[in-house]
């Protein structure tokens, strides 16, 4: 692919994953309080309607990885985009809990073909060596969907009411991801080139292992599968669990909405030093890092009662270190094992990360019902991520007989 055909497709990505993630799984921590009060469900029933659907996005992601790797994106996000609009008119809608469950499930499949892990394998793939600065390139600008869709969905809600702003955000789905999935991710699929790091060469993970299988079960790929898995459970619980802790604290609505959508400005900045990062640190090292910072934002949360000030730069914190996790999970496969088997390798890394996506919103919920309140569900998730630093020591990809020759 040329390197206009590159730069397009990155911009159509840049677009549709602010979009996706805005509509699919921003929208929702804002709406859930209000959703829970109309209809007289639990705010823990209404998350784990949510949590659902990231679970069915965990498990369909797996055959999600298998066809992007034989056939490329486009008609995989493609499909998921024209999936995930009347799956958001059905949560709009849902006049029953059975329904709502349905419709979240039907949303959890759209959630796999067009939230992350698609978009990664498609620059990965596509971009080659230079991967990492599309992929920094990608996550910078999505990383402000929270500070996009956050405000836009607060702002919608006063006049619409929760099902007339989902039905809102329905038809901006479609009109920007529809066309822009089927238009702009057009090109032939090329097979992958050896990976090569502009930076120089990671004393931390060079391996030329390309049996999927062997490297599945080899104790690196479960130590990385197992931190990545506790950092994703960190990261997304401390997001959708943050507007009522805030609300807790004190907060209105709205201004726990800005504080979720200035967490977006916090993740961009967090990623424009991932760069320079790879450069100094190596592989096991920056993960290490990114886990620490998850830690300590989380904490933070547990810990701090106000002033809102003060609460929201937090908010900004705990966005810079979502945001380059978000990079460490991008980056972590082709940073140790061969690009042509990013497909197959990312679906067995997402799926259990997307289960720890879909789990934390309800057991944070679940766990604030029981101890009283979310502070100690922020201290539990600083712990599990303090695991997480402590287990990334361990993923440096064991040499082959290959490589060592």
């Amino acid at each position: 692919m040329s390197r206009a055909g590159r730069q397009r497709v990155l911009l159509v990505l840049c677009i549709t994953e602010i979009t996706s993630w805005g509509v699919l799984y921003y929208a929702f921590p804002v709406l859930a309080p209000t959703l829970a009060r109309d209809t007289g469900w639990s705010i823990s029933t209404v998350t784990a309607a949510f949590s659902a659907g990231l679970v069915v996005s965990a498990l369909v992601g797996i055959p999600v990885g298998r066809l992007l790797d034989r056939h490329g994106p486009r008609w995989v996000m493609t499909a998921g985009s024209a999936l995930a609009v009347p799956a958001t008119i059905a949560i709009a809608a849902a006049g029953s809990l059975p329904w709502f469950f349905a419709a979240w499930l039907l949303a959890g499949v759209a959630q796999a073909a067009v939230f992350y892990p698609p978009a990664f394998a498609a620059l990965t793939r596509w971009w080659g060596s230079d991967r990492v600065r599309a992929l920094t390139g990608l996550t910078l600008v999505a990383g402000l969907a929270s500070t996009v869709f956050a405000p836009l969905t607060a702002a919608l809600l006063d006049p619409l009411g929760w099902r007339g702003t989902y039905l809102v955000l329905a038809g901006i789905l479609a009109v920007v991801t529809i066309p822009a999935h089927l238009f702009g991710l057009r090109g032939p699929w090329p097979e992958p080139v050896d990976r090569t790091d502009p930076s120089g060469p990671d004393p931390d993970g060079e391996t030329l292992d390309d049996d999927p299988g062997r490297i599945a079960r080899s104790r690196p790929f479960v130590l990385l599968v197992v931190a990545i898995f506790l950092g994703a459970f960190c990261s997304f619980a401390v997001t959708v669990n943050q507007v009522p802790l805030l609300i807790e604290r004190g907060m209105s609505t709205s201004l726990a909405a800005w504080a979720l959508g200035l967490g977006g400005i916090g993740q961009v900045l967090g990623r424009l030093g991932y760069r320079r990062m790879t450069r100094h640190v190596g592989v096991r090292g920056r993960a290490a890092v990114i886990f620490v910072l998850l830690a300590a934002t989380s904490a933070l949360f547990a810990v701090l009662s106000g002033p809102p000030v003060v609460l929201i730069l937090v908010a900004m914190g705990a966005g810079a270190a979502r945001g380059i996790f978000t990079l460490l999970q991008a980056t972590a496969l082709s940073d140790r094992w061969h690009p042509r088997l990013y497909g197959r390798l990312n679906g067995l890394l997402s799926a259990p990360a997307m289960v720890a996506v879909a789990v934390s919103p309800w057991a944070g919920s679940a766990l604030a019902d029981l101890s009283g309140g979310y502070p100690p569900v922020f201290a539990v998730l600083a712990l599990a991520a303090v695991v997480a630093a402590a287990m990334a020591f361990g993923t440096r990809p064991e040499q082959t007989s290959a490589s060592r020759s």
